[in-house]
């Protein structure tokens, strides 16, 4: 097998990857719509659990929802990388991106060292 075939399974490996991981994440934001919906103190259905717990259990359901709607969107733009033939070159060298980085991150946009530099300033 040449490196460019290996290339071309690797990319179809991580696509299948990103593909499986947006169903889990679209199902997981179709099953919050219930937690994020207003609080309403009723002691019958909430029980013993004040307002204020409620609300704050309904605020960290809001913030969950949007790491998990973020994560979609770079899961997309990964998958129009791959589309457009760009996938696995970082976004701001143009260098390419580790494998083993994208097994563990496919939605990476950035390599190792492009996102440390992000992340350290």
């Amino acid at each position: 097998m040449s490196s460019e075939q290996l290339k071309q399974a690797q990319i179809a490996q991580l696509k299948a990857t990103l593909i499986a991981r947006q169903q889990e994440l679209l199902e997981l934001l179709h099953h919050a719509d219930t937690n994020t919906k207003p609080v309403i103190l009723d002691q019958q259905s909430v029980g013993r659990v004040s307002r204020i717990d409620a609300i704050q259990q309904q605020q960290m359901a809001i913030a969950n929802q949007q790491q998990t709607t973020d994560m979609l969107t770079g899961i997309a733009l990964a998958l129009r990388r791959i589309d457009d033939a760009c996938y696995g070159e970082c976004l701001e060298c143009g260098e390419p991106i580790a494998y083993a980085r994208l097994r563990a991150q496919p939605a990476a946009g950035l390599c190792i060292d492009c996102q440390s530099a992000r992340e350290s300033s």
